[in-house]
């Protein structure tokens, strides 16, 4: 009587409220027959991790190389005016290439304007922003610049969209970190100086490196903050040496080793994407 009983029973569908005539456990072989693995995954090799990776090492350098320009005007090695004059000539330099063809003279008008203006403002309030932080103990500022200056690293953009990515929090932490740091320098024109050097690190350098950006470009950036900090510290050398091999080489290599463990499964349980009614959908569609 049992097995009259399951031969005369409907086949199992992928409706709940139709299988009244199975446990509610049961498990037809017929679910798993879309079960598909790994659909669109890509495999990256290792010289594309190590191109990948140096974008975050880029970011890394960028802010080494502005904490030694701080270290340079705090310990008065080199003059404001030193720093300031080449920068203004790599700045230049820079623009031309950005712009490239595109640039015109109201072009050129237009963003001269935009330079003119945060300079000034940057000059009239750098003696208020001297002395902003300057009641606050130096171990105080050297923390918070730490912590700034890390949460620039973690919301900088890296080339993926991702929720956590936020250029406006990334910018306002290492704004904020130059704010604190200027208040340990001589003078407020030395301080003027750091925020003009905050400006082209991390406001002016990331969009150049955004629009063109290649891992051989690397290599001169992680020479010179090598040769820099060889004269400031050797301890804070190996550090910096240490940490970007780690993290350009050791890094890069864990992850191609463990994309063989890579295991998706796609298959009817998956949450429908809804697109939206473009044109070109609307023409597949028909």
């Amino acid at each position: 009587m049992v097995k009259k009983a399951q031969i005369k029973r409907q086949p199992w569908v992928k409706n709940l409220y139709s299988n009244r005539e199975y446990p509610d456990n049961y498990t037809d072989a017929s679910f798993l027959k879309d079960l598909r693995t790994n659909l669109h995954v890509r495999i990256y090799t290792f010289s594309e991790a190590i191109s990948g990776i140096t974008v975050l090492n880029n970011q890394i350098s960028c802010i080494t190389g502005f904490l030694i320009l701080y270290q340079l005007m705090l310990s008065d090695c080199v003059s404001p005016t030193t720093i300031l004059v080449p920068s203004c000539g790599v700045t230049g330099l820079g623009y031309l290439c950005y712009r490239g063809r595109s640039i015109s003279w109201a072009l050129l008008r237009e963003d001269s304007k935009t330079l003119v203006t945060v300079v000034l403002f940057g000059y009239l309030f750098s003696p208020m922003l001297h002395t902003l932080t300057q009641a606050i103990s130096t171990d105080t500022i050297y923390t918070m610049t730490f912590f700034v200056l890390l949460g620039n690293l973690i919301f900088g953009h890296y080339g993926l969209d991702v929720a956590m990515v936020s250029k406006a929090i990334s910018l306002n932490a290492a704004i904020f970190g130059a704010i604190c740091l200027a208040s340990r320098l001589p003078t407020s024109y030395h301080a003027f100086v750091l925020l003009v050097e905050a400006a082209v690190f991390f406001v002016l350098y990331p969009i150049m490196t955004e629009a063109s950006w290649h891992a051989v470009f690397m290599v001169p950036i992680f020479a010179i903050c090598c040769l820099a900090l060889y004269w400031i510290s050797r301890p804070v050398l190996y550090l910096y040496a240490s940490t970007t091999v780690f993290i350009n080489f050791v890094c890069p290599l864990i992850f191609v080793w463990q994309q063989q463990y890579k295991f998706n499964i796609h298959g009817p349980w998956d949450e429908a994407i809804v697109e939206e009614n473009t044109e070109q959908n609307l023409d597949d569609n028909l």
